[in-house]
């Protein structure tokens, strides 16, 4: 069985259409297919709409969180209840083309755990965003231990034993990106052209994308922690050389400069980096503190599954003689 999950927060411009490609899609892959989507606390007709679709299509399977927990989570949702012996993660607004499945599952036969999508353009997205999106990128590879391939998103194939291995990482602030690198597995890589966005708007401003990076920098390095401990030690010794040449001209050479102008620069300086340095510590000791509470990533308030028919086949059209 193959498993596709699509989180939706506000997507009901773009499902009619997205349901018709999959069907499209599904009808050329062998065996059973699982569309689980994952509401993450949509206000629109979303939920609705994909409620009426599991009436006429069977294999479709809608989880509903109990609000919007972010897409970190209805994706970790999605991989807990996700049944298939593959997986494959995509967003709803059609930017990852479906009909690239096939490709992805011929590759998954082929012996690869992990299927990555590479981004070879972006279209819709602009300048500032793919500038700063390869800056985080080659950042985070800098100065963490998990590697994360640039230019790729969430639209990836992954084996049981991937989705398996995910689902034991307890940690409940998640940077999945970073856990699909940290997890590993070998890994095959396909290109594409990212299409623009169907319909609606994106749920990300530059506000989340922020805090999205903060998350995964402090998820998967303490290297700032070390870069904050040697600017410290820097603007210690800086300033301790700084004294040291004051008081030498002055006993030597008898020369005394006036001091207010440099001492206020000494201190505007050592505030920052103060304030630099217990930010960075707050971020790292906030993370400590979520994971403490031990609060779960999510919370179903319904599964389609626990009031409908188990999946069965293919995804098809109900009454329509060629299933099987």
């Amino acid at each position: 069985m193959l498993s596709i999950i699509i989180p939706v927060h506000n997507e009901a411009d773009v499902i009619p259409t997205l349901l018709k490609r999959l069907d499209l899609v599904c009808r050329q892959l062998p065996g059973q297919v699982e569309l689980l989507f994952v509401d993450d606390g949509s206000r629109d007709d979303s939920v609705a709409q994909l409620l009426r679709a599991s009436d006429r299509y069977t294999g479709i399977r809608v989880v509903q969180l109990s609000r919007n927990f972010g897409k970190e989570a209805a994706v970790t949702a999605g991989l807990e209840s996700a049944r298939g012996d593959a997986v494959v993660l995509m967003d709803a607004d059609l930017q990852d083309p479906p009909e690239l499945i096939p490709r992805m599952v011929q590759a998954w036969q082929h012996g690869a755990d992990v299927v990555l999508m590479k981004r070879r353009s972006r279209a819709g997205e602009s300048w500032l965003k793919r500038t700063t999106a390869s800056i985080f990128y080659r950042l985070i590879n800098h100065i963490s231990d998990a590697s994360i391939p640039v230019d790729t998103g969430d639209f990836r194939l992954m084996s049981r034993r991937t989705v398996d291995a995910l689902n034991r990482l307890p940690e409940r602030n998640r940077y999945l990106k970073g856990m699909f690198a940290w997890v590993g597995m070998p890994t095959v890589t396909l290109e594409f052209d990212r299409d623009p966005r169907l319909a609606g708007k994106t749920k990300w401003n530059y506000l989340k994308l922020m805090h999205l990076a903060m998350e995964g920098i402090t998820s998967f390095s303490t290297r700032p922690l070390r870069i904050a401990l040697i600017l410290g030690l820097f603007a210690a010794g800086a300033g301790g050389l700084f004294g040291t040449w004051e008081v030498i001209r002055a006993l030597a050479f008898g020369i005394s400069t006036p001091g207010y102008a440099s001492m206020i620069a000494m201190i505007t300086f050592l505030s920052g980096v103060q304030l630099l340095c217990v930010g960075l510590l707050g971020e790292y000791v906030g993370r400590i503190y979520m994971e403490t509470k031990q609060r779960p990533v999510f919370i179903v308030a319904e599964d389609s599954e626990d009031i409908a028919q188990p999946v069965l086949t293919q995804l098809r059209v109900a009454g329509n003689d060629q299933k099987h």
